[in-house]
């Protein structure tokens, strides 16, 4: 851990010349609160707020201040926000008071909160587990007999439910409602490019929404419906623009890092897709996916020594899981160290035993070493889980 965060540092100034400090500063402070350190994470905010203090950081130590249990300094802080913006930690001094069980004062913030530009979804709200020691109470059920939301919100937020279960016609049927109210409305849009996406058609998405997610001060969700639709439809030079935007409006998901890496990837950038994927690693060092990417990326680029260095690391960690042993086995197999080869697909195939890739590749490895025998019975096993890439290997090295 200490190594990461000596990256970490090292990262944090060179963002300071790209104007990202902040960011880097919340990201690192939310790696720390979800490993159960919310006091580390306030003293790295609080580092943050001497040099800059600004509304991100006041609102991302408050959240820090409420998992440590301290509610006094999280509403000084989401006060604080509030200098800055007005009606920015509303939501937030709604959440605290809901906390303490102060529902009158946690429905006043709350209030203040669904009459601002800040306006949180009745999703999101309904959601939270702030509000569970109140959300039984009188006067919460009271407070949500009034209408807050307008037609056009209740349609979007219900079209963004249907999306996301894949309930494409009941989507296009509120879609169809929304352009026949609201047709020059910004919603309309970006609901359009959610069914889009849902849908499969990914350059129809791309089309629709990227005039509006062009504009410099497009709200993050436009952004996020563009990017996955890049991403999807292969456009692995877009997507990586627009994830950047993302993370300079001030998006803190460390997961943007792995995915902006991954179109790096497939464009060939692999320096980018490893710096990207070793900032993540700097601030969630145990993690799996990144680790085994990380691994990959070396592979690619011919650092097989390295590769081994990672995916050893992972098996260290994850001693159970099957892909594990297929990332080093495979990186064993680039180097043709087919024993060692053999050696990491069968611990892959004691765990996962119907996958015929690994069963090919370890026959393979086993042809290498001259065990014909053990390589036709692989092949063969191969075979039968539906693998018709081992019927030439058979028929070439185990029909006599």
């Amino acid at each position: 851990m200490k190594k990461s965060i000596i990256i970490w540092c090292l990262l944090l100034l060179t963002s300071t010349l790209s104007g990202q400090q902040d960011i880097d500063y919340i990201l690192l402070g939310r790696a720390y609160s979800e490993a159960g350190k919310a006091g580390e994470a306030i003293d790295v905010l609080s580092s943050a707020i001497e040099k800059n203090p600004g509304l991100l950081l006041f609102l991302e130590r408050a959240s820090a201040y409420m998992l440590n249990g301290d509610y006094s300094a999280a509403i000084k802080d989401f006060n604080a926000a509030n200098a800055i913006e007005e009606a920015s930690g509303e939501y937030g001094l709604a959440r605290v008071y809901a906390l303490k069980g102060d529902v009158a004062t946690s429905l006043y913030h709350l209030e203040l909160n669904l009459i601002s530009p800040f306006k949180k979804s009745e999703k999101e709200i309904m959601l939270d587990p702030s509000f569970s020691l109140v959300e039984n109470r009188s006067e919460w059920r009271q407070f949500w007999k009034k209408s807050w939301y307008g037609r056009d919100e209740e349609i979007v937020s219900e079209i963004e439910y249907y999306t996301s279960s894949k309930k494409i016609e009941e989507a296009r049927a509120l879609l169809a409602e929304l352009q026949r109210d609201y047709p020059d409305s910004e919603d309309y849009v970006y609901s359009a490019a959610l069914v889009a996406v849902a849908a499969g058609n990914y350059p129809e998405a791309v089309r629709i929404i990227s005039g509006f997610a062009g504009n410099r001060t497009a709200p993050g969700k436009y952004l996020k419906v563009l990017a996955e639709a890049q991403e999807a439809s292969g456009n692995n030079a877009g997507a990586p623009a627009t994830f950047t935007r993302l993370i300079e409006i001030g998006s803190a998901d460390a997961g943007i890092f792995l995915r902006r890496a991954e179109c790096y990837r497939k464009t060939g950038e692999f320096g980018k897709a490893s710096a990207d994927v070793e900032r993540y690693l700097a601030l969630y060092p145990e993690n799996m996916k990144a680790i085994s990417m990380a691994g990959r990326l070396e592979m690619a680029k011919g650092d097989n020594i390295k590769a081994l260095e990672y995916f050893s690391r992972n098996l260290k960690l994850y001693p159970n899981d099957a892909q594990c042993y297929i990332d080093r086995a495979n990186s064993y197999f680039t180097a043709k160290s087919w024993d060692w080869a053999v050696k990491d697909y069968s611990m892959s195939l004691d765990l996962q035993p119907d996958d015929s890739d690994a069963w090919l590749n370890k026959g393979l490895s086993n042809l290498n070493l001259g065990k014909t025998l053990d390589a036709c019975h692989d092949f063969k096993k191969a075979f039968s889980l539906g693998n018709k890439r081992a019927i030439e290997l058979i028929s070439r090295n185990c029909i006599r």
